[in-house]
């Protein structure tokens, strides 16, 4: 039992987080960024956590994924910081997946799914009405 929770262990430590979001021209929508993966690495066995935007700023997802194999990760989830399934996710960001795994073999890169249905982002929701 004790090997199957070490080597567990060892692919959670080989295993990088890449948040992604939009990226605004914003510099303080930006920071949210930042703050949700402090929060992370409070909060997760996780010990590369990047972030990347798609867009208008920096770091890119191409410098976000080569940062996280610079880090020694052999795999690298995609977590997109997106509400829905739209184009960005779906086609944008699958482009991104592809590319980076193209690049950097043999890094694996798998893509997240997005927020979403959550349940706790209903929850979330709630509190949010009830801040009105």
């Amino acid at each position: 039992m004790g090997g199957s929770r070490a080597s567990m262990m060892a692919e959670v430590a080989q295993t990088a987080v890449l948040l992604i979001a939009h990226g605004s021209r914003r510099a303080e929508a930006n920071a949210d960024l930042e703050r949700v993966a402090e929060a992370l690495r409070a909060r997760s066995a996780y010990s590369i956590i990047e972030i990347s935007y798609l867009e208008v700023t920096e770091p890119t997802i191409a410098a976000g994924g080569m940062r996280c194999v610079e880090r020694g990760a052999a795999r690298v989830l995609l977590l997109p910081y997106f509400l829905s399934a739209g184009s960005h996710v779906t086609d944008d960001l699958e482009r991104h997946r592809a590319e980076l795994a193209a690049k950097h073999a043999p890094v694996e890169f798998r893509l997240c799914p997005p927020l979403g249905l959550h349940p706790a982002l209903i929850d979330a929701l709630l509190d949010r009405l009830a801040e009105g």
